[in-house]
């Protein structure tokens, strides 16, 4: 009876698996799964994983990005830059939308003002300071957007003028936030990003279908402008939250690529090595809301920090060889000499399961073994993993602190929303680069971050990312950002507790899926080859 049945659920989770995509061959058509319904599919609007792998396969900016994060041509086929390195002209490639109008330089012109006015609280806004005027323009100091430093020169030329040479500027531009948006489309049009119809891109896919918490499917763009290069001819993104049911939905070839894969199945698919790994720069941390108690009073922050044991966490629960965190910058950023790691350069800030450093901070901070600390909530988004290591965490604080921590979950797209209006205590939290320099993590944490949802704020700190911001000087650079990451470990709004590394399952007919350490996945060179 059990045998029987695990075969019909079997069946059943196949059935879903591949549900939509009949009238394309299945060796024509891959399926990933993203891991969870998207936030948004808007460009401005995007900060997730999950949504940028599904925009970044409909639209293409200025640049991509290789397998190992170098610049390549992406909509601009060449680009020169300035002596000073602070304008930067680009040529456009004779390309069309999804919808057949012709790409322009304007278009790009549109979207990244779109961007930075205020009413689209666009919380990556800042990735755009680097454009010169930029800031002033969202902040009100300029009223008028033609005096921000991007100018269509004629249809196919596109200049940028910044405020400062920003050495990593290039590959900063293949981030959703610098994606164009067709403005016929728009303009008019709130909801333009909802619904497959008006989903108008500039990628190797389009959006053709979209079943909320189930699916999204892509066909091949035929405007695209390398649409001869592209092999796929349906691309599906799965919306599956349950680690155990993607890995069975995966077993059974329904789908191909795993967004993620669970945590008690790791040493048996490493035996059988069917487990892939890939370099990952970022962090997964804990966020405390320092506007709220008690994680307003940094004793208590530095507390729960030091209570932590990443070594077990990463020994008996991910075990995929990620590294204990005890700070924020990854390694795998290099420093001034562009060989050296940042983060060896710049070391620790604390000690892992430092258990009497923490309970002597607990009690300067007037609870002593815990007494009178108010019950506590730690929020976190859906997902088996996320579940075990609260749990870990949870007990660890019981233990090292006395204190009593409720464990709360909810769907991704809310989690993000009470994370960013500061409906929350403590939470998950995780960040994974925009592009291969340190400033990608440490401007996270400026006062006017639409990312900073830890709601921090240290006038020191701003002035130092702000300053960093505007040099050439590698040296000088590197070393303000080091002092930087040292100020934010000296009141500690996070708790660091792993560097990613990228673990996922791949059917091994699936072939050239471009993944790079900044998690983007490039399935425009991807092609299916059964046996």
């Amino acid at each position: 009876m059990m045998q029987r049945f695990t075969i019909w659920v079997i069946v059943g989770l196949a059935m879903i698996g591949v549900g939509g995509v009949h009238a394309v061959e299945r060796s024509e058509t891959l399926i990933y799964n993203v891991g969870t319904e998207p936030e948004t599919l808007d460009p401005a609007l995007c900060t997730g994983i999950p949504e940028a792998s599904i925009i970044l396969n409909c639209f293409e900016g200025l640049i991509r990005l290789d397998a190992e994060g170098r610049v390549y041509p992406g909509a601009a086929e060449r680009w020169e830059e300035s002596a000073d390195g602070s304008t930067y002209t680009f040529h456009l490639r004779k390309a069309r939308w999804s919808n057949g109008d012709p790409v322009r330089a304007s278009d790009f012109v549109y979207a990244w003002h779109r961007v930075l006015r205020p009413g689209t609280a666009s919380e990556y806004v800042y990735q755009l300071y680097y454009i010169r005027g930029a800031r002033d323009y969202t902040t009100g100091k300029l009223d008028n957007p033609s005096s921000v430093g991007i100018r269509a020169i004629d249809g196919q030329t596109l200049e940028v003028q910044l405020e400062s040479p920003t050495p990593y500027f290039l590959s900063l531009l293949a981030h959703t936030t610098y994606m164009p948006v067709n403005p016929r489309v728009v303009a008019n049009n709130p909801e333009w990003a909802l619904a497959p119809k008006t989903y108008v891109g500039n990628g190797a896919f389009q959006m053709v279908e979209w079943r909320h918490h189930n699916r999204l499917r892509c066909r091949k763009n035929p405007y695209y402008w390398n649409a001869k290069a592209v092999r796929l001819k349906e691309l599906v993104y799965r919306m599956i939250e349950e680690e155990s049911t993607e890995l069975t939905v995966f077993e059974t070839d329904a789908i191909d690529v795993t967004h993620t894969v669970p945590l008690p199945d790791i040493p048996r698919l490493e035996r059988t090595g069917q487990l892939q790994r890939s370099p990952y720069i970022g962090t997964y941390y804990v966020c405390f809301n320092t506007r709220k108690a008690p994680f307003d009073n940094p004793n208590v922050r530095k507390a729960f920090t030091l209570a932590v044991n990443r070594q077990i966490i990463v020994d008996k629960i991910t075990r995929g060889g990620q590294v204990p965190a005890r700070a924020f910058v990854p390694h795998g950023v290099k420093d001034a000499d562009g060989r050296t790691d940042f983060r060896t350069v710049g070391g620790n800030y604390f000690s892992d399961n430092a258990v009497k450093e923490a309970q002597t901070l607990l009690a300067k901070a007037g609870y002593p073994g815990g007494k009178g600390f108010p019950v506590v909530t730690y929020l976190y988004n859906t997902m088996e993993q996320h579940k075990i290591i609260a749990e870990a965490m949870q007990d660890m604080w019981r233990r090292a602190l006395g204190v009593k921590v409720r464990l709360q979950n909810q769907e991704w797209k809310v989690v993000i929303k009470n994370r960013r209006d500061g409906n929350y205590q403590f939470a998950r939290h995780g960040w994974i680069g925009d592009y291969l320099d340190p400033m990608t993590f440490l401007d996270l944490f400026v006062t006017e971050s639409g990312n900073n949802d830890a709601q921090w704020s240290n006038l020191r700190y701003d002035a130092l990312i702000q300053e960093a911001k505007q040099l050439r000087d590698q040296d000088r650079r590197m070393a303000l950002m080091h002092q930087a990451e040292a100020i934010l470990f000296d009141d500690m709004p996070i708790c660091p507790i792993y560097y990613y590394v990228n673990l996922y399952l791949q059917k091994p007919y699936v072939k050239n899926v471009i993944r790079n350490p900044l998690g983007y996945i490039d399935f425009t060179q991807a092609y299916i080859e059964r046996p």
